[in-house]
């Protein structure tokens, strides 16, 4: 009896372990994109704004 419990209790705690590894994977996996999302925001920014700002003169102006 004293074998059956210890081997749901190893049992368990494993299944823990496994859950702790998730929530790691998971947080690298949100790291990741973060930096992805910074990175195209700083590659992609000043044509962006360049954009928005030919957009904003012609509605300012009348278009063409």
């Amino acid at each position: 009896m004293i074998q059956y419990l210890t081997i749901m209790l190893t049992a368990q705690k494993a299944k823990m372990d496994e859950r702790g590894a998730s929530a790691v994977e998971y947080g690298l996996l949100v790291a990741g994109i973060a930096a992805i999302i910074v990175l195209a925001v700083f590659a992609f920014g000043g044509l962006v704004e360049g954009i928005f700002n030919d957009t904003a003169a012609d509605i300012e102006g009348g278009g063409a």
